[in-house]
């Protein structure tokens, strides 16, 4: 049986074992450095001890010779200094027996004693050194046995040095071979845990990357210590699971392919998918059919491809994030001899985080659609023209007619005639929206560029407005955040759009209501919006609100051509137009113009 070790276990034993032996090192170091310190005091004490107590004893020994050698001297102060003498031997016997020294200033104090006994037999004359010859051995026996004893003493202090050193040194090398311990103990245990656990953390590191490049089929290694075999075990679960994941993923990215391929085929439009390098990257039947392709345009560029290089440009654009400015034209094909028309757009395909994998390009083809809408705009053009004149005629004979009757303000006859000349106005009204619609849908309407102030623009649509918001007590709120720049436009053309737009919103916003009449600068283009609480839009008519002839709600007004009418000045001018409307609080429309 294999016995397994716990990590924490291993590297609890192997850092308290560092922990202990680093501590005992210190511990010895400390009571070293301490006991060291307290020898070198006891030295230094002992020394001055010593060097004190010989110079008192010389000094108070010659002392006692001048007074001996005088016959005169005062015997009663070399009593007093022979007292000092012999205390100072107690001192310094003590200080021998405390040194453990049997021999030194005992015999000192032997040698002393025989001299003053020599000293109190010699008689007059005998007692000087040089005739007494007794007394000068006695004499040189108690200096020589002070000076042997001094340096016993300082014998005894040095050997006591001597043996600190050595102690030092001893110490010295223990605690190199605790340093040298601990170093042992730190490489074996690092050796250790890299050779037990650096492994398989490697192999666990290499199964890793094998297993994010796709190859679940890896090798895991095995471990004395129990959590990296529960690692391993896991790691292993989880390459098993991924593994499993992604067969199952495998199959349906593949179920999910086929049906995608299923529905790409049963859609009515031509589907085109471009990459993010934008590359044509597959087409369905439908668009097949309406180019004359097959799939050898695969791979290339979409403007390459289709012959139209202004392509690449909005591509790129679409794939960078951004929109474009205005409707794109219809595509010309010449498909058996029979040219079509296909109309297009462009969307971005994105992840849920935001980044742009490529684009679809939709066709659908408008070849009869147009031919009917060239047809239309031609009868409408010529029948506006045709009408404009017969109704102006009886518009200005119905003028003089009214002129020339005379009915009482309150009568049946003046209602009816106010009527009529009402309605005919609305039918003049309707026939300039006719010819003015036929105009830009054709294409025969042109601009005269000027430079145009947006807040000169928003000031005097505000002021043309003024008497209509009066009779409903409307209150209009002119909101411009500065600085508004210059742009190039119609002018005249510009002013229809807020007028329309001023007299829709005045049409749907209730007594005492609010307009909110709104300017600013996005980037290089400027954005003009006109805001009511009125009723709002519902959410199926705000497709089709600028469509022409389309109304919404039941409020009077014209044939439905307004908005369609700003929708074709805005987008002449290269910008674009569109509604934000939330039913029963408030419409805004809005329309963006480039600087």
């Amino acid at each position: 049986m294999r016995w397994t070790t716990k990590l924490r276990t291993r590297l609890f034993l192997s850092i308290s074992a560092l922990i202990t032996v680093a501590l005992l090192g210190l511990v010895l170091g400390l009571v070293s450095i301490v006991e060291m310190a307290g020898t070198q005091e006891r030295l230094i004490h002992n020394n001055f001890i010593i060097l004190d107590l010989g110079l008192k004893l010389r000094q108070n020994l010659g002392d006692q010779l001048m007074m001996m050698l005088n016959s005169t001297s005062d015997q009663a102060a070399l009593k007093a200094t022979q007292v000092v003498f012999q205390q100072l031997l107690a001192e310094s016997i003590a200080y021998d027996l405390n040194m453990g020294l049997d021999e030194g200033y005992t015999q000192t104090n032997a040698n002393y004693q025989l001299f003053l006994q020599t000293y109190e037999n010699a008689q007059g004359s005998d007692r000087s050194l040089s005739e007494n010859l007794q007394l000068h051995e006695a004499f040189n026996s108690l200096r020589t046995g002070l000076i042997t004893a001094q340096k016993s003493a300082l014998a005894s202090i040095d050997e006591m040095q001597n043996h600190t050193r050595e102690r030092t040194l001893l110490i010295c090398g223990l605690l190199s071979l605790v340093g040298l311990a601990i170093l042992v103990i730190g490489f074996v245990t690092a050796h250790g845990i890299a050779r037990r656990f650096g492994q398989p953390i490697e192999a666990l590191a290499e199964a890793a990357d094998n297993i994010g490049q796709g190859n679940f089929d890896v090798t895991l290694p095995v471990s004395s210590s129990v959590e990296m075999n529960q690692l391993t075990q896991r790691f292993g679960s989880m390459a098993q699971a991924l593994r499993e994941h992604q067969a199952t993923n495998v199959s349906e990215l593949l179920a999910g392919q086929q049906r995608l391929q299923a529905v790409l085929d049963s859609i009515d439009d031509g589907l085109l998918l471009i990459d993010r390098q934008g590359r044509l990257e597959h087409l369905n039947p439908v668009a097949q059919r309406q180019l004359g392709w097959e799939d050898e345009h695969l791979g290339m560029g979409l403007g390459e491809a289709l012959q139209h290089p202004e392509l690449n440009d909005q591509v790129r654009l679409i794939l960078q994030g951004g929109m474009l400015e205005r409707a794109p034209e219809d595509l010309s094909f010449t498909i058996d001899a029979e040219l079509r028309l296909l109309a297009y757009s462009l969307t971005p395909v994105s992840q849920a985080q935001g980044d742009i994998l490529g684009a679809v390009m939709v066709l659908h083809d408008v070849t009869e659609q147009r031919a009917f809408e060239r047809v239309r705009s031609e009868f409408v053009l010529r029948a506006s023209h045709e009408l404009r004149t017969p109704v102006t005629g009886m518009h200005m004979a119905f003028g003089l007619l009214r002129e020339r009757l005379k009915f009482p303000a309150e009568s049946r006859e003046a209602s009816l005639i106010d009527t009529v000349d009402e309605e005919m106005q609305r039918l003049m009204q309707l026939i300039d929206d006719l010819l003015n619609f036929s105009r830009y849908q054709s294409g025969l309407q042109k601009l005269t560029l000027a430079p145009c102030g947006i807040k000169d623009l928003l000031t005097r649509a505000e002021q043309r407005l003024y008497a209509a918001i009066d009779d409903k007590h409307i209150e209009l709120l002119l909101e411009l955040e500065e600085p508004l720049p210059h742009i190039q436009a119609d002018l005249a053309q510009l002013d229809r759009v807020m007028d329309n737009l001023l007299d829709n919103a005045v049409r749907h916003t209730p007594e005492s209501g609010r307009i909110r009449l709104h300017a600013r600068r996005h980037t290089d283009r400027v954005i003009i919006s006109v805001e009511d609480n009125g009723e709002g839009i519902p959410y199926g008519q705000q497709g089709r609100i600028f469509e022409p002839f389309v109304q919404v709600g039941n409020k009077k007004g014209g044939a439905g051509l307004g908005l369609a009418l700003c929708k074709e000045i805005v987008q002449l001018h290269g910008g674009r137009m569109g509604v934000y409307s939330r039913p029963g609080q408030s419409t805004r429309f809005y329309f963006a113009l480039p600087i």
